[in-house]
């Protein structure tokens, strides 16, 4: 019985064969089934930036600068000089500023942006 196995599946694959050949081949056409449609689609998204600005001005020189109502300021301004009333007892207002070299501004900028954005979109399709 063992030795009939190989010849039973060659004359089965055999009869296949020839059952296939036998057969008409035949194709429908294809035709869609719907009439009309819609797709809808929706994207979000966020966009986070996070940003840090440090800003240092510096200054090289020197600045001198000395204003006031009712103030006696000698001819050449100067850090150190004598500056008077010029009218006791009356009103006055005297300012005096000065500048050296080194670092004359500082600016530190710490911000987050956030965007959050959506789009919907809507296809629509007929036949």
């Amino acid at each position: 019985m063992r030795d009939d196995l190989p010849l039973a599946v060659l004359l089965g694959a055999l009869l296949g064969v020839c059952h296939g050949l036998t057969q008409p081949a035949s194709a429908n056409t294809v035709v869609p089934n719907f009439t009309r449609g819609t797709i809808t689609a929706t994207t979000e998204s966020t966009t986070r930036i996070v940003e840090t600005i440090r800003q240092i001005e510096y200054t090289t020189g020197e600045s001198y600068t000395v204003t006031g109502t009712n103030i006696n300021i000698p001819g050449v301004p100067q850090r150190g000089a004598n500056y008077s009333i010029m009218t006791p007892g009356a009103p006055f207002q005297f300012s005096e500023t000065y500048l050296g070299p080194g670092v004359a501004k500082e600016t530190w900028i710490d911000r987050t942006t956030e965007t959050e954005s959506v789009t919907n979109s809507v296809s629509v399709f007929t036949q």
